[in-house]
C-alpha cells in the first residue's frame, strides 16, 4: 500500500507538468493558433528558471523567470504567425529547434551545479491519514495550483465573456473581426498568456520535478502536452486528467523496475511515447467527432479585411 501511494504521489508530480503545458497550449488553440514549439520553448524557460534558482535561491523568482521566458519566446512566435503571417507550424517547429539548440549552449555552466535542498510541503493533518495523505497531501503547492487552473480555465472558457470572445475567434476570426474585437491583438494575448504557462511547467521541471540542469531534460513532454489537447478535445479537465494518465504511464515504468519486473528498460521508457500514439490514432478513427470539438479556424491565418 505504501508502494501505490507513492506511486500516486508520483503520477501526480508527473501529471503537473504536463497539465500545466497542456492548458497553456489549450488557451493557443481556443484561439485559434497551433503552437509546435512548446518543446523547446519548455527547454529555454526550464534553464531560465534553474539559473534563477541557483542564482537568488528562490523557487518564486525562477518560476517568475520561466514565465518572463516562455512569454518572451511565445510574443516572438506570436508576432510571426499573427501579423507577419508567416505559417505556424514552420515558425513552432522553428521554435522548438532554436529553443533546444540555445538552452544546450546557454546550460553549459550549469550542469555541474546544484540548487539548495527544496522544502518538504504538507498539509498540516491531512498529511498524516494512512494512504491518501502520502498520496494526496504531500505535494509540492503547484501541484494543487494545477488542478485550480484547469477548473478556473473552464470556468473562464465557458461561463466569461471574455472567454466567450477567445472561443469566438477560434471558431470564426471574420465574425470576430466584423463584430469590433481586435483579432489579432487577443490571439497574441492568448499566445503570450499560454507561452507564460508553459514557461512554469518548463521551470518547475528543472527547479522541483528534478532540481537539476540536463540537456534535453524536457524529454518530449512539450509534444506529449501538445498531443493532449487534441486528446482532451480542448477542454481543461480533460487536459487535466489526461496529464495525469500520461504522468502514470511515465511513473508506471519505475514502479515496475522497483518491484523488479524483468522488461528491458528500454520498452518501459517507451511507454509514455505509445501510450500517446495509440491514443491518438484510437481518436483519429472518429473525424467528425475531432471536427466537432476543434476550433474550426485553428492553424489558419488571419488577414483583417480580406
Amino acid at each position: 500500500m505504501e508502494s501505490f501511494a507513492l506511486l500516486i504521489a508520483a503520477t501526480l508530480n508527473a501529471g503537473t507538468v504536463l497539465a500545466i503545458a497542456g492548458l497553456g497550449l489549450l488557451i493557443n488553440e481556443r484561439a485559434g493558433i497551433v503552437n509546435l514549439g512548446a518543446e523547446g520553448l519548455m527547454l529555454v524557460a526550464a534553464i531560465a528558471g534553474f539559473a534563477t534558482a541557483v542564482h537568488t535561491g528562490s523557487d518564486l523568482l525562477a518560476f517568475a523567470a520561466g514565465m518572463g521566458t516562455g512569454a518572451l519566446m511565445a510574443a516572438v512566435f506570436g508576432v510571426l504567425v499573427i501579423w507577419l503571417n508567416t505559417n505556424q507550424y514552420a515558425s513552432g517547429l522553428a521554435l522548438s529547434l532554436s529553443g533546444a539548440g540555445f538552452s544546450a549552449f546557454a546550460g553549459i555552466q550549469y550542469t555541474q551545479e546544484k540548487i539548495g535542498e527544496r522544502f518538504k510541503f504538507e498539509i498540516p493533518g491531512l498529511a498524516d491519514l494512512p494512504l491518501i495523505g502520502p498520496a494526496l497531501f504531500k505535494q509540492h503547492p503547484m501541484v494543487y495550483l494545477a488542478v485550480a487552473l484547469a477548473f478556473a480555465l473552464a470556468w473562464f472558457l465557458y461561463r466569461s465573456r471574455a472567454g466567450l470572445v477567445l472561443r469566438a475567434i477560434g471558431e470564426s476570426p471574420e465574425s470576430a473581426h466584423a463584430l469590433g474585437y481586435p483579432v489579432r491583438r487577443i490571439r497574441l494575448l492568448a499566445v503570450v498568456a499560454g507561452g507564460a504557462l508553459c514557461g512554469l511547467a518548463g521551470a518547475y521541471v528543472s527547479v522541483i520535478y528534478t532540481p537539476l540542469w540536463v540537456e534535453g531534460m524536457i524529454a518530449g513532454k512539450g509534444w506529449i502536452a501538445l498531443a493532449l489537447t487534441t486528446f482532451a478535445t480542448w477542454r481543461p479537465a480533460r487536459v487535466l486528467l489526461g496529464a495525469y494518465l500520461f504522468g502514470g504511464v511515465t511513473m508506471l515504468q519505475f514502479h515496475l523496475q522497483g518491484e523488479g519486473v524483468q522488461i528491458a528498460s528500454q520498452w518501459l521508457s517507451m511507454l509514455p511515447y505509445l501510450a500517446t500514439i495509440v491514443v491518438l490514432v484510437l481518436i483519429s478513427r472518429n473525424a467528425t467527432w475531432i471536427r466537432v470539438n476543434m476550433p474550426a479556424s485553428l492553424g489558419k491565418p488571419f488577414f483583417p479585411g480580406s
